[in-house]
């Protein structure tokens, strides 16, 4: 058994102390990763009064210099993309392709935050008094909490990390207790090219995020539960703290009679069971015309069964464990529950038994659902998708929209018409055609409505309207 530790980062130096959480291999339980430190609300008052410190000579740094530093921190994971993505396959249970995949689109992420170093150009505008000039620039905000779920734990942290450091925040990370050396190893990363305090993390569970969206920061950027979420605002708004959250989900896919089949089964697989089903933008709900029902449902089903189940880090897994025994018992409750409200199962709905003791569950597929289901209302974050028909391009947008969430939806049509018309009618942060539910792009807004985001948007330059507060200067030049 590994003795490894993973503990909190504060001021540039790392602290072990504190009681510790053993870190499990969901595709294999007999392996322990390591141990994370559970931070104490001391120690994150610690690393916030760290940040604090660090800020205004952060905020100063020319700017070549900042762009420079994230640009080597993107390079670095980058290259080690291999490494990183193994320990996060070995740890959270994505394929190995998708774990190196997550740590390489993270190093884009601070790429590409790195040249947004160069791209603060503020306004001026004209005052209705004469001889008044105006201008309106952006300052950072101070010191940000940043929250992180287990999904997705190098890439998630980095569009949060890359914008808090390019407009001159200083940063306090708490990320999932289920992922901890992931975290472990960025830490080093940043704590390699930084400069002490400017980046600090705190380890441990719900506790510790609790502590710190309570504590004297700035603003917090959450990314998890409604429930989670509502708590950390909550407790934020207390002391005036600026919010993101970004939260739950029920993403549907609308598949017309005009549709491509195979584009529709391709993007439904993918949408449905991508990451085990694991995301907020996973399409758990499929809105099938009544003229292509079995047909696609035939398809689909085929599709599905064909789909390799396995270690994470096996060569050919297509999906591989769910995070944790606590989380795979969940969805098995939602696939009880779908046959209790009369769901049909049409493949899957069952533990899997592999080579290695571990949370192996298969895509699993109900048809005859209604859209007042809990399954069909409730984010089951699993490899289950439900299938609905619907007689008419408008019953199914009604269906579409029928939803506490918002945060992505697809349609799969030939219909120009029907396109455009749903994307202006879906009620949704993200709305695509002919694609699976999905936010992959860095460079563009990334968020919902509804109960599933909370503040300004994350991603692309559209991030400095949380990262930054606007100044409005007045001169008279006499």
């Amino acid at each position: 058994m590994t003795t490894e530790i993973y503990g909190n980062l504060i001021n540039g130096e790392w602290d072990t102390s504190g009681p510790k959480l053993a870190n499990v291999n969901p595709s294999d339980t007999s392996d322990i990763v390591g141990h994370l430190a559970n931070a104490t609300k001391n120690q994150v008052d610690d690393a916030i009064a760290a940040a604090r410190a660090a800020q205004p000579a952060w905020e100063a740094v020319k700017l070549e210099e900042k762009k420079n530093m994230l640009h080597a921190i993107g390079q670095e994971l980058i290259d080690r993309c291999d490494e990183i993505g193994t320990l996060l396959s070995r740890e959270e249970g994505k394929p190995f392709s998708e774990g190196r995949g997550e740590t390489f689109r993270a190093g884009e992420f601070y790429q590409y935050y790195a040249a947004e170093c160069l791209r603060q150009i503020g306004e001026s505008a004209a005052s209705v008094r004469p001889g008044i000039n105006i201008d309106i620039s952006r300052e950072a905000i101070g010191v940000v909490g940043l929250i992180t779920p287990w999904n997705f734990p190098i890439a998630i942290a980095a569009w949060k990390m890359g914008p808090a450091l390019a407009y001159g925040n200083t940063i306090v990370l708490k990320p999932s207790e289920v992922t901890p050396a992931t975290a472990h190893l960025l830490a080093e990363v940043l704590n390699k090219h930084l400069p002490k305090g400017v980046f600090n993390m705190v380890q441990g569970g719900g506790e510790v995020g609790a502590a710190l969206s309570a504590g004297k920061i700035d603003g917090v950027s959450f990314t998890g539960s409604v429930a989670t979420g509502r708590k950390i605002a909550q407790a934020a708004i207390q002391n005036m703290t600026r919010i993101q959250c970004e939260m739950g989900s029920k993403n549907p896919i609308l598949i017309m009679d005009n549709a491509d089949m195979d584009i529709a089964v391709a993007q439904s697989i993918h949408g449905a069971f991508g990451a085990s089903g694991q995301k907020c933008t996973a399409s758990s709900r499929l809105i099938v015309h009544e003229n292509i029902h079995d047909e696609f449902v035939e398809k689909l089903t085929k599709a599905a069964e064909a789909k390799k189940v396995g270690h994470a880090l096996a060569e050919g897994t297509e999906l591989g464990p769910i995070v944790s025994e606590n989380q795979m018992n969940k969805i098995l409750g939602y696939m009880e529950l779908a046959k209790e409200e009369g769901g049909e199962l049409i493949t899957g709905g069952a533990r899997l038994e592999r080579e290695t003791e571990g949370y192996y569950l298969p895509p699993t597929i109900y048809t005859n659902t209604k859209n007042d289901m809990r399954v069909n209302r409730e984010e089951i974050f699993g490899p289950m998708t439900c299938i609905q028909k619907v007689s008419s391009y408008e019953e199914g947008l009604t269906i579409t929209n029928d939803t506490d969430f918002g945060l992505a939806a697809s349609i799969i049509t030939s219909n120009l018409k029907q396109a455009e018309n749903f994307k202006r009618k879906a009620r949704y942060g993200s709305v695509l055609v002919n694609l699976a539910t999905a936010g992959l792009d860095y460079h563009v807004p990334f968020g919902g409505r509804n109960a599933s985001s909370y503040g300004p948007r994350e991603q692309g330059m559209h991030a400095k309207d949380f990262y930054t507060i606007m100044k409005t200067a007045y001169t008279n030049p006499g």
